[in-house]
Formats: structure tokens, sequence, C-alpha cells
């Protein structure tokens, strides 16, 4: 008899190792500056190893082995991991139970963040959303395996974000088999105050090692429904709140700071090959439909039509001092100078020379400068296809 897809997990050394998209980007990042050798003598076996084997190596080594701490399997509470790490201050945490089986995964992540020492290493490792899918199709006939894979999309990864179903989710599965996709793992891992210094596929599953570098973010819920709540910098460096339709996949917002680091800027200053938009996303975007809720923001008088893009804290800081001081000046708008321009700026340095022409240009004469820029930024996505970045 076949086995049900809750025990694919196990049988993930059947499936032949493949590149997840864009984790190429992300692959052997620091994990040659790892300073301590022991540390990396033991990440370096468990990445190489298969998955078999990590798990053989993984359930021996339960416990504290040297600086090593290995979290066994049944632990799967923030008071399961912080009992069990007690008074060790191990240099590397190796948590053995896959992510995705892990029902209050946030929380797991802090404890295991306030219980290690500043500078210390995990090790983790889960199933994403692509390698289930594939899992999926390798095992059921055609038809059938791609309507699995639509209830699963349904059951797995909409309903536990939905306020409607995210009770009901749990209640039935204690969120075990959870599907989430590499972008939210990490993104996950990041909230929780660790850096991703290395992320390799192999195996048919999904490794990760980071380093704590801070305490876990104290912010907002995450984004996980269509309607999203962001951060901004607006008028006099006041922080606002802003409202746009979801267009990337879940804890996407924390992975800024990863996704800058490893990646170049393309035009208009956003991220080359930002792998955090998803599929929806790509078209609420050439449509302009994930700005629609932004309208709420002009009404409340945050943001005006024309203006500066509101950005984040992290995406703000890469501005120079005199372009942060000049762009608080004025409310940020919901049509950016960028769509004016003749010639696309394609770097961030042109990006902040045509906000701040805009920006002198509206001190010296608001009303005009906007009714100049706004037909002309109408003219350009009309002719010239623009679409929101």
């Amino acid at each position: 008899m076949k086995k049900g897809l809750f025990q694919l997990q196990y049988e993930l050394e059947a499936v032949q190792p493949y590149t997840e998209h864009g984790s190429d980007n992300g692959a052997k990042l620091f994990a040659d500056s790892i300073d301590e050798p022991a540390v990396k003598e033991t990440i370096d076996r468990l990445t190489k190893m298969g998955f078999k084997d990590t798990m053989r190596w993984l359930n021996a080594n339960n416990g504290m082995r040297g600086e090593t701490l290995v979290l066994p399997l049944t632990c799967q509470t923030p008071e399961a991991i912080s009992y069990r790490i007690g008074k060790n201050k191990p240099k590397l945490l190796c948590i053995s139970r896959p992510l995705h089986t892990v029902e209050n995964l946030d929380e797991c992540l802090y404890a295991a963040n306030w219980a290690i020492p500043d500078g210390a290493y995990l090790w983790c490792h889960s199933m994403t959303a692509l390698l289930k899918r594939k899992l999926t199709l390798k095992r059921y006939p055609w038809g059938i395996s791609h309507l699995i894979v639509l209830m699963n999309y349904l059951w797995d990864r909409v309903c536990p974000k939905l306020k409607l179903t995210r009770r009901l989710y749990f209640g039935i599965t204690h969120g075990k088999n959870r599907t989430m996709n590499r972008v939210e793992l990490i993104g996950r891992l990041y909230r929780a105050g660790f850096e991703v210094i290395d992320e390799n596929f192999h195996d048919g599953e999904f490794f990760l090692t980071a380093r704590k570098v801070k305490d876990p973010v104290d912010d907002m819920a995450p984004t996980g429904s269509p309607l999203i709540h962001l951060r901004r910098i607006g008028l006099n460096g006041k922080e606002i709140v802003v409202h746009k339709f979801r267009t990337m996949y879940t804890y996407s917002e924390y992975v800024q700071p990863y996704i800058y680091h490893y990646q170049s800027l393309e035009r208009g200053g956003k991220f080359k090959d930002d792998y955090r938009v998803n599929f929806w996303g790509r078209i609420l975007r050439r449509t302009w439909l994930d700005e629609l809720p932004m309208i709420w923001n002009m009404l409340r008088g945050d943001l005006k039509l024309v203006g500066v893009r509101p950005l984040s804290r992290q995406y703000f800081s890469l501005y120079t001092p005199e372009m942060q001081a000049l762009r608080v000046k004025a409310k940020p708008g919901l049509l950016p100078p960028f769509y004016y321009e003749r010639k696309t700026p394609e770097t961030l340095d042109e990006v902040q020379e045509s906000e701040r022409r805009y920006m002198e240009a509206y001190l010296k004469s608001p009303f005009a400068t906007d009714w100049k820029y706004f037909w002309g930024i109408v003219g350009n996505i009309i002719f010239k296809r623009k679409h929101s970045a």
C-alpha cells in the first residue's frame, strides 16, 4: 500500500539533487568565514552527508558533544528547547527536527536565540514547497499528482496563513508537514535574530546555517494575509504604515538585508532577480493592482499622489545622508519620480539623482511640480508601459 503524503519527508533520499530557483545566489556564502574549527568541521560533515546519514548522525549525537549541542526530534516547543539547552553555551546548535514539522516555529527559533551566546551558530534543515511538489509529482500518476499538488497548496500553504482557517488547520495538523518556501524559511531565521551564512540543497533537502547576530525582532505580525501593512519612512522621518496587496512570499520583509548583501541592484535601485516576488505578485505589479490599498494612505494624509517612494528603514539607510535629509521634507507619494524620467534610472545613485531633482523642484513650487510630474508619469505608464516595481 502506498504511503500518504504526510510520510514523504522521510523519503527525501529518493529525490535527485537539484537547484531551487534563486538558490545559487545564496549557496556557499560565509561558511569559510567560520573561525571555530570544530564548528566548521561539524557543519561541513552535516552538509556533505546524505539525508539518511545526517539523521543517523543527529540521532547518535543527541545532547552536548564538545562545542556542539544537538536537539532531539522530540524538541518542538519553546519550553523544551530552553530546557534542553539549559546552562550549556554551545557554539553550534543543531536542530534535528525538520522545521516544517514544528508548530510554534517562530517561538522555538526565538527560544534558541535567547539560549545561545552571541556569535553562536545554528544549523537546521527543512523540506521546501518546491521539494514537496517534486516529490508528489514523482510519486503519483499525472493528473492525480497535479490535483494533490493543488489540494496541498490550498491546505498546507493557504490555510495556515488566513485568520479564518488558521486555528482549524493547526487544530487538526498541529503544524506537522506545513509547506514553506525557501524565502519564508530564511525570513523566519532573520526575524529570530540570525544571519544566514550558508544555504544549499542536496539529497532532496534544504540545509541552512546561521549565526546569532542580535535579539529577535519585536514588530508587527509577519505579512501572511493578502493585505499587508508595511512600516515606511514618511514626512519628517516619522514612521508610517502603508497598505498594499501582498506580492511577495511570507516573511519576505525580513530577508531584505540578506538580498541586498548577496544580490546586485537593477533598474530603479530595486533588487535584481528578486525571487521574493511570487507568481501572483508579478501579475499584480504589472497591472498596478498591488498599489490600490495605498489610496487609503492618501485619504489619511500619509501619502500624496506624486512623491518619492515610501522606503523601509533598511532601504532608506542605503541613501546618502544628504538625500535622507532632503526626501523627508515632503510626504512620500504613490507615483514616484522614477516613472517620470525619459531614461529609466539603472543604479541607486541615478535613483537618488532623480529624486533630488524632484524634491528640489517640489520645495520651490509644490503644485506646479506635481502637476508636471503627474502627466509625465501617466504618459510613460500608458505609452511606455511602465509598471509597479
